[in-house]
């Protein structure tokens, strides 16, 4: 407590609460997540079939005239576009999911440590999104003209609309985890795990490991490998950036 009788930055704003209460608290908000995504999903399910449009258009604009994607089982024109719904429906509502997980955690920080957190929950979402988008708009027409142009000429391309969208899924998570870097640095060097000087010195490592995430989580050929790993290197340097100015910022409040 301050001399005012204000909580100070050392301790958590909240009370305890009986465990009874927090699981109570836990299961509400488990509740309203799912309530989010069951509502985005039945706003979304109508445009199911759209919505498979959309994602699918980067590899059917490049398939040769007169080809198509196919279904080769029987329910694949009904689930496939019901899977991509509901995959969109958690993406819509992670922004809410996210905001439940913070009230449920929020109590129990200092406040010195909501005023770090809470930035960088918001970029995290951010980031996300901007790894998915990237996948979409700038890895998927790369990849898929290399695949497209490399068959042999007497073979036509005919992609399974489920196939396709079990790859493009494991693109979308492996882009959206991949652009949390900077903030996967800036904990690290917040909480005093390393420091930004540290983490620079293991640059060459930290190169190698992104070509080998980016040939574990890509396709296995060169281009793709290459649009995953150099992001996620230049995201690394990113985040060795911002871990140096939040790194002299807590030193500065240490030292006043």
């Amino acid at each position: 407590m301050t001399e005012t009788g204000e909580p100070s930055d050392s301790t958590p704003d909240d009370t305890p609460q009986p465990l009874v209460a927090h699981l109570v608290e836990l299961r509400d908000r488990l509740l309203r997540s799912v309530l989010a995504v069951l509502v985005a999903f039945i706003g979304l399910f109508p445009f199911a079939n759209d919505i498979y449009t959309f994602v699918s258009e980067p590899l059917r604009r490049l398939l040769p005239e007169g080809a198509s994607m196919i279904a080769t089982e029987v329910a694949s024109p009904f689930l496939t576009p019901f899977k991509l719904t509901l995959v969109v429906a958690v993406f819509i509502a992670i922004p809410y999911i996210l905001f439940q997980v913070w009230a449920f955690v929020a109590p129990g920080m200092y406040r010195k440590e909501k005023r770090i957190a809470f930035p960088l929950l918001a970029s995290s979402v951010l980031l996300f999104y901007a790894g998915a988008a990237f996948a979409y708009f700038v890895v998927f027409p790369l990849i898929f003209a290399f695949f497209t142009s490399v068959g042999p000429t007497d073979i036509t391309v005919m992609t399974d609309i489920n196939r396709y969208l079990d790859f493009v899924l494991k693109l979308f998570f492996a882009f959206g985890i991949a652009f949390e870097i900077p903030i996967a640095a800036v904990i690290l060097i917040l909480t005093g795990v390393t420091t930004p000087e540290k983490l620079a010195r293991k640059r060459p490592w930290i190169i190698v490991g992104c070509f080998i995430a980016g040939m574990l989580l890509t396709p296995p050929d060169v281009i793709s490998q290459s649009l995953l790993a150099l992001p996620m290197w230049l995201l690394f340097e990113l985040g060795i950036v911002f871990g140096r100015l939040f790194h002299r910022r807590l030193q500065t409040g240490q030292a006043s």
